[in-house]
């Protein structure tokens, strides 16, 4: 493959990766093995992989970095690529429990992965009551967001049938053809100055292709710097349309008190992490969900705050600590159109209170649904520029970037600085058929997301089946124990179902039976 640069965004998760803030997602997968198995998992599981890497090229991609990091790096395919530096069979200590393993997923998930190889590791455990398997992923997020996974995730444990690997491209022109191009490529461009564009493209296909020396780096950031203002001038109009949008926003009236209100309160969550993490997950039923959505006159994502809402609640009370402001929580957007499955991110982000400071769970729901669709008339004019922005780079950036992260992280700003929002809450889509490995059946996904300094709880939600998979993962430091949090969201679901006359009322007891007349006991004859 061509050399594929990052974008502004997929570049961003690598630069703010720190010791104490690794970059990567994943999941703790949980399989059942068919009854009567008598394979080897692990060796199938890695065959599976092998059969389907032409349908996931990006599993193949590492980093070329930049010298200097002036710029953002590349993907480029590993020639060096060994599938057993990224499958490894897990050893579950006793008692071999899913809680077990969901420490050691915490411990696994703080350990950065290695930049010199393709950036993900699959983890097998084998030997979990119920004939289960645990498999924990994880990606880094500069390759893939959520919507990029789930796709993944389908190509990876879909269970349909696997296309053949295609033709072998024809072979890439040589060196002397390259420089041929090259000049063809500048002669273009000075004698055509209306052709700019078709000019810039041939110029930056054929640089991106040679090998990151300090000299091709300056060349390619000369011609970026170049096509910047071409591109920035074909979507003029489009900018101009969101701008004019945003403007409208600001003059409506309250808009300047909804500035306002954009901090949240101080709570315990919104400290410095370590490097240390602590997971828990916990699965609800999904059409259970979404009929409360539908009573609450709301969306599936509505319940999922609602539901993360009350467990926050009630963690806080119970520790004394439950703000009297709201709560808020930091929400990833999706701009990926739907079927796009490319390896990249296409993320945006609002902010939306959770209705903490109401202690009825139906008016809760109600504030968040209100609140939810304030946040996003607020945002929507702001997603037609984030694709136009997200190419943008300035020479240094990456290494600025680099040092202002770690200065963040070693002078422990966030435990002063105010925040944003107290808690990060992610709902993924997936699939609804089910998916499977090696034969075995995927029974539940909860997804394992990324912690930061200010934001040290992170729920993450997916959907598979008829089921909402929750993963927390938190800096434990902050919260060394989650398991009796992710045991909360059932209840609160629950508390819903209750609240809108949803819950099944409970089956009578069974009536006693009559008691059976007591036998007559014979009279003693008296004694003569």
């Amino acid at each position: 493959m061509s050399a594929r640069k990052l974008t502004s965004v997929d570049g961003a998760f690598l630069y703010l990766e720190t010791p104490e803030t690794p970059m990567h997602v994943g999941s703790m997968a949980i399989f059942k093995l068919p009854e009567g198995y008598r394979g080897d998992f692990f060796e199938d599981f890695k065959a599976q992989i092998a059969a389907r890497l032409h349908l996931a090229p990006m599993l193949k991609w590492k980093l070329a970095r930049m010298p200097l990091d002036l710029d953002n790096p590349s993907w480029v395919e590993d020639e060096q690529f060994d599938l057993d530096r990224h499958i490894f069979r897990g050893a579950l200590p006793a008692p071999h429990d899913r809680a077990t393993l969901e420490r050691l997923v915490g411990w696994m998930h703080a350990k950065l992965l290695n930049r010199a190889r393709p950036l993900w590791e699959f983890y097998v455990f084998e030997g979990l009551p119920n004939n289960e398997i645990g498999l924990y992923s994880k990606v880094h997020h500069a390759l893939i967001d959520g919507g990029a996974g789930a796709a993944l995730t389908e190509i990876v444990y879909g269970d349909g049938h696997i296309a053949p690997p295609p033709a072998a491209k024809a072979a890439a022109p040589d060196a002397l053809g390259q420089v041929g191009e090259l000049f063809a490529g500048y002669a273009s461009l000075w004698s055509d100055p209306l052709g700019l564009e078709p000019a810039l493209k041939t110029q930056a296909a054929m640089l991106g292709g040679r090998a990151p020396d300090l000299g091709a780096a300056l060349r390619d950031m000369w011609m970026q710097q170049l096509q910047q203002p071409l591109t920035l001038l074909k979507g003029l109009p489009d900018i101009a349309k969101a701008i004019g949008g945003i403007a409208a926003k600001f003059a409506e009236p309250g808009a300047m008190q909804s500035l306002g209100d954009m901090t949240a309160p101080s709570t315990c969550l919104n400290k410095q992490i370590s490097s240390e993490r602590s997971f828990a997950g916990v699965s609800v039923s999904l059409s259970r969900a979404k009929a409360v959505a539908a009573a609450a006159g709301g969306k599936l994502n509505d319940v999922v705050l609602a539901i993360s809402s009350g467990m926050l609640r009630r963690h806080l009370s119970a520790t004394n600590q439950l703000p009297a402001k709201s709560l808020k929580a930091a929400v990833p957007i999706s701009l990926r159109e739907s079927g796009d499955g490319a390896a990249n991110n296409q993320v945006f982000g609002m902010y939306c209170s959770l209705a903490s400071d109401i202690a009825d769970p139906k008016a809760r729901l109600e504030k968040i649904i209100a609140e939810t669709k304030t946040s996003k008339s607020q945002v929507d004019p702001f997603k037609p520029l984030v694709p136009k922005l997200t190419q943008f780079s300035a020479l240094g950036a990456p290494m600025l970037i680099q040092m202002l992260s770690l200065l963040y992280s070693r002078t422990n700003l966030s435990d002063h600085l105010p925040v944003p929002a107290n808690v990060t809450i992610s709902n993924v889509p997936g699939s609804r058929k089910p998916l499977y490995a090696a034969g075995a059946e995927l029974i539940h996904i909860f997804p394992v997301s990324i912690a930061t300094h200010s934001l040290a709880l992170n729920i993450t939600v997916q959907g598979y089946r008829d089921q909402l998979d929750f993963g927390l993962i938190a800096g434990a430091n902050v919260l060394p124990e989650l398991h009796s949090l992710a045991l909360m969201l059932p209840q609160e679901l629950e508390t819903l179902e209750r609240a809108y006359g949803l819950a099944k009322a409970p089956e009578p007891a069974p009536e006693p039976a009559p008691a059976a007349p007591a036998a007559k006991k014979p009279r003693a004859r008296a004694r003569a």
